[in-house]
């Protein structure tokens, strides 16, 4: 007699929040933004990852722009477009437009993929080339693109895509 095992796999699943749980979230970014604030951003990348994570999630795609000063401390993060389930439409130029009108010298970009796998496509990997193109021409530097997926985030930096 043959036994067949099958092996279980199991989907992450976007997460919902009850009206409580989005008041606990809000509390808990601004916390990090504050640490974020107070504190030069890459002296504590698991802060900026842990921000990321809480920031970014959500049931749609967002793309972010953490704007850094000469210190890496954050000036702004601004979401730059709100997408759909599986896409957000992203300007470089209006990525570069904004970091000269807040002079900063350095940003990390930033992105979700809602159905929890944040593996980079090649649409990320294009999109983050031709901003790290345009960063070069103007002096900024790119310190990273994280990807926020479902329990996990992807560093292109760390993957040596930058």
């Amino acid at each position: 007699m043959t036994r067949h095992h099958r092996k279980l796999t199991i989907e992450p699943q976007p997460l919902r929040f009850s009206a409580q749980e989005q008041a606990v979230v809000y509390e808990a970014r601004q916390i990090l933004l504050r640490h974020l604030n107070q504190n030069p951003v890459l002296s504590s990348w698991q802060a900026v990852l842990d921000y990321c994570a809480i920031t970014i999630r959500g049931e749609v795609e967002r793309f972010h722009v953490l704007y850094l000063d000469r210190k890496n401390r954050l000036i702004s993060d601004e979401c730059l477009a709100i997408g759909t389930v599986d896409h957000v439409p992203v300007y470089p130029r209006e990525v570069l437009r904004r970091s000269l009108a807040l002079n900063a010298t350095a940003l990390i970009i930033v992105h979700n993929h809602p159905a929890g796998d944040p593996e980079p496509s090649a649409a990320d990997l294009a999109m983050t080339k031709e901003i790290q193109k345009g960063c070069k021409v103007l002096g900024v530097t790119l310190h990273d693109h994280i990807i926020v997926g479902i329990g996990r985030e992807v560093s292109l930096r760390a993957r040596g895509e930058i």
